[in-house]
């Protein structure tokens, strides 16, 4: 392979990978701490998604603003939306069993759904990406590369960067990490779990739809996006283990390098490579490559 084009596809395969650990991430705090197995959280991706193409012009004529003031006002309302929806719903979850979590939160799917047909219909949207970004990097003579998506991959970085500053040396960090072990010994010692688990929830959420938000202009927003998107990042996860960012971080860039790559050099495989990833680090490594922390 050229060594423009192998570029590419390394820059490609990081992008895929950071943007997919970005939505992971979220899952694997849900997952991990609060316990809940969260079907939805593929639909806060779609919802982002939807966000970045019908917010954009709302924000634009109230208060004329532009790309980052969508994302701004995405974010805000993705907090109060997970916050309503660990208060009015995920808080009964906590002591149910996994059939009961996979039932509730299959039938939240299908009300986004719903909701995102009844709102914006079922058509398939495009969504430009911002000026500021639109040009792109030249990369040997003939072949280019998009300054946009050099952007995502620093978004997802920084917030990566973020994540773990907040976990490792920050009290909120380390009551998160105490209430994910022992959720009772932290409630002794006067803290509120109930609200530390709706802050955590609430992030989560905001995670999977600053995810979907930046890839719109990347990718098409059309209905059930969240789906496909789900059970990638159930496989990082798994691959990571459960509750642990720094391997939700690992085990995201290394589908992206399986799943880029694999396309280019087994197109006709390349479906599979992934699990096949998967189930190679379980027979090594059952609990995952790294324990929650």
């Amino acid at each position: 392979m050229d060594p423009a084009p192998f570029l590419i596809q390394c820059l490609n395969a990081l992008q895929y990978g950071l943007l997919l650990f970005l939505v992971a991430s979220g899952l694997t705090l849900i997952f991990g701490i609060m316990g809940v197995i969260n079907l939805a959280h593929g639909s806060f991706y779609m919802i982002g998604a939807y966000m970045a193409y019908a917010l954009a012009p709302l924000v634009a004529a109230t208060f004329g603003g532009g790309f980052f003031a969508t994302l701004l006002v995405g974010l805000v309302l993705a907090v109060l939306l997970g916050y309503v929806l660990e208060w009015a719903f995920f808080s009964y979850l906590y002591r149910r069993d996994h059939l009961q979590q996979v039932l509730m939160t299959y039938g939240l799917i299908l009300v986004f759904e719903e909701l995102r047909s009844l709102i914006v219909g079922d058509d398939v949207h495009g969504v430009a990406p911002p000026p500021l970004f639109a040009a792109s990097v030249p990369l040997g003579d003939v072949m280019t590369y998009p300054v946009y998506r050099l952007f995502i991959s620093g978004v997802c970085l920084l917030l990566a960067a973020g994540m773990y500053f907040v976990f490792t040396r920050t009290r909120l960090g380390m009551m998160i990490r105490a209430g994910s072990t022992n959720r009772e010994m932290v409630q002794s010692l006067g803290i509120d779990i109930g609200f530390l688990y709706r802050i955590v929830f609430a992030a989560g959420v905001a995670l999977a739809v600053l995810a979907g938000m930046v890839a719109a202009p990347v990718s098409s927003v059309y209905p059930g996006m969240g789906n496909q998107v789900l059970i990638v990042c159930f496989v990082v996860v798994v691959i990571g283990g459960i509750g642990s960012v720094r391997g939700a971080l690992v085990a995201a860039l290394l589908i992206g390098l399986v799943d880029t790559f694999g396309k280019v050099i087994f197109p006709q495989a390349a479906g599979v490579l992934v699990y096949v990833l998967m189930a190679a680090i379980l027979l090594w490594k059952p609990a995952g490559l790294f324990r929650a922390g």
